[in-house]
């Protein structure tokens, strides 16, 4: 990858699958995602997660308000720069206009063929300078085929993550049919408390020493 030109700004977040520091080339900010200091027995899962990352940029290819995708060379990611605050920074307490634009957000990204997969963590969340939403870190997303079941199975967990921060934020604004979806609880959803969540906790709050709350992320 050609650094040529390009200025580390500061540090956004670290951890033991990489730096991510937002740069500058010339007069354009983009985001780095840079395993190359990565220890040794992880690069194997950091790699895998920063290539999932780059194919699920890669399926929202010129879609707005989600980043863009500007180089993956198996080391080192780079993304375009979105210019705002995470939710936990910026809450959009009572900004109904912000919620419906996020559903909008999310639909586009189904008709792309991409579900997020992890939305609950506000971190992942952003209010932009003109108060749109936003969506980074796609480190989790799957592709597939928008019809198929499988695929409407997450995006359906995309939604239902959506609609809890809406019902923290927006709660007297929570529609009938918005708290039917709440209630209504996934296989999936269900699999992943009885079993993938006590093993991701383990990993990440005694191996790795992450303290992360779960909604918000680890933050910077």
């Amino acid at each position: 990858m050609d650094d040529r030109g390009s200025v580390e700004i500061r540090a956004l977040k670290a951890d033991s699958f990489g730096r991510i520091v937002l740069m500058r080339r010339g007069d354009m900010l983009f985001v780095r995602r840079d395993l190359r200091h990565v220890p040794a027995w992880l690069r194997l899962p950091a790699r895998w997660l920063a290539r999932r990352e780059a194919r699920g940029l890669e399926a929202v290819a010129g879609m707005a308000d989600v980043p863009q995708l500007l180089a993956w060379d198996g080391r080192v990611l780079d993304r375009s720069y979105l210019a705002g605050h995470a939710m936990y920074q910026r809450p959009p307490r009572g900004d109904l206009a912000w919620f419906r634009n996020a559903r909008r957000l999310l639909r586009e990204l189904r008709r792309h063929g991409l579900a997020h997969n992890d939305l609950a963590k506000e971190a992942n969340w952003l209010v932009l300078e003109d108060g749109r939403p936003a969506i980074i870190d796609f480190q989790l997303a799957v592709r597939g085929r928008p019809g198929s079941r499988w695929m409407r199975l997450l995006a359906r967990e995309d939604l239902r993550h959506l609609l809890k921060h809406k019902r923290t934020y927006c709660p007297d604004r929570i529609t009938p049919v918005e708290r039917r979806v709440l209630k209504r609880t996934s296989w999936l959803r269900d699999a992943w408390f009885a079993t993938g969540k006590p093993v991701y906790r383990f990993v990440t709050r005694r191996l790795l020493k992450w303290e992360d709350n779960e909604g918000q992320g680890p933050k910077p």
